[in-house]
C-alpha cells in the first residue's frame, strides 16, 4: 500500500513539474488547448496542464540574420555576387507561430529573393555608390512583406559586392579617365580665368599711358634686383611702332631720291 502511495505521489509531483514553465522577460509563451490557440503567456512563471494544453517558446529579442552571397545580374549586364545582413524579431508571437511554420527560413528566403529582385533593378554603379538607398528600398519592402507574420524588419545592409577581376580593371580604367577628364576641366579654367584677369588689366593700363610707364619701370626694378649676367630691357609697344614708322620713311625718301638723281 506504501509503495502504491509513493508512486502515486512522484507521478503527482512530476505531473506537477511538467505544467511549471518558467519565461524569460524576451520570451512569451503561445499556448494551444486542444489544438487550438488560447492565449500568450509571459513573462514570468505560467501553468500549463498537461496533456491538454501545449505551449512553444517565441524569443522577442533581435534576430540578426546573415544572407548567402546571392548570385546577381546588375541592370547593365554585371554579373556580381552580394551579400548582406538582416536584422528583425517577433513583435506578434501568435502571428509568428501560427501564419508561418518557419519564421527564421521563410524571412531568409524572402531575403533571398528580395535581394536579387531589387539590385537587377540597378547598375553596378548604383550597387557601389548608393548602398543606403538599396538598403532602404530592400527594408521596406521585406517588412511589407513579413507583416503578415507578425515580423518588424528593422535594418537591411548589403555587405559585400564582389565584382570579376576584369571588371575591376574596368572601373579602375574608367576612373583614372575620370580623374584625367576632370583635371582638363580644372586646368583650361584656370587658363580661362587667367586670360580674362590679364584681359582686364590691359585694358586698365591702356586707359592711362602714365600707368604703362610705371609697370614699365617696376619690370626693370625686378629684374635689376636678380643677380643676372645678361639682362633683357623690354621695349613698349608704342616705341616699337613709332621706329618703325620712321625706319618706313626714311627708305622711302631715299628710294625717291635716288630715281630723281637718274633721271637728271
Amino acid at each position: 500500500m506504501e509503495t502504491i502511495l509513493l508512486i502515486i505521489g512522484a507521478a503527482l509531483v512530476a505531473l506537477v513539474a511538467s505544467a511549471i514553465r518558467i519565461l524569460r522577460e524576451y520570451e512569451r509563451g503561445v499556448v494551444f488547448q486542444l489544438g487550438r490557440f488560447w492565449r500568450v503567456k509571459g513573462p514570468g512563471l505560467i501553468l500549463v496542464i498537461p496533456l491538454i494544453q501545449q505551449m512553444v517558446r517565441v524569443d522577442l529579442r533581435t534576430i540578426v540574420m546573415d544572407v548567402p552571397s546571392q548570385d546577381v545580374i546588375s541592370k547593365d549586364n554585371v554579373s556580381v555576387g552580394v551579400n548582406a545582413v538582416v536584422y528583425f524579431r517577433v513583435v506578434d508571437a501568435q502571428r509568428a507561430v501560427i501564419n508561418v511554420e518557419d519564421f527564421f527560413a521563410a524571412t531568409s528566403q524572402l531575403a533571398q529573393t528580395t535581394l536579387r529582385s531589387v539590385l537587377g533593378k540597378h547598375d553596378l554603379d548604383e550597387m557601389l555608390q548608393e548602398r543606403d538607398r538599396l538598403n532602404q528600398d530592400i527594408q521596406e519592402i521585406l517588412d511589407e512583406h513579413t507583416d503578415a507574420w507578425g515580423i518588424k524588419v528593422s535594418n537591411v545592409e548589403i555587405k559585400h559586392v564582389d565584382v570579376d577581376e576584369s571588371m575591376i580593371r574596368a572601373i579602375a580604367q574608367q576612373a583614372e579617365a575620370e580623374r584625367s577628364r576632370r583635371a582638363k576641366i580644372i586646368h583650361a579654367e584656370g587658363e580661362m580665368q587667367a586670360a580674362q584677369k590679364l584681359q582686364d588689366a590691359a585694358n586698365i593700363l591702356s586707359q592711362n599711358s602714365q600707368a604703362i610707364q610705371l609697370r614699365y619701370l617696376q619690370t626693370l626694378t625686378t629684374i635689376g634686383q636678380d643677380k643676372n649676367s645678361t639682362i633683357v630691357f623690354p621695349m613698349p609697344m608704342d616705341l616699337m611702332q613709332s621706329v618703325g614708322d620712321i625706319l618706313k620713311r626714311s627708305g622711302s625718301s631715299g628710294g625717291t631720291g635716288g630715281d630723281s638723281g637718274a633721271s637728271a
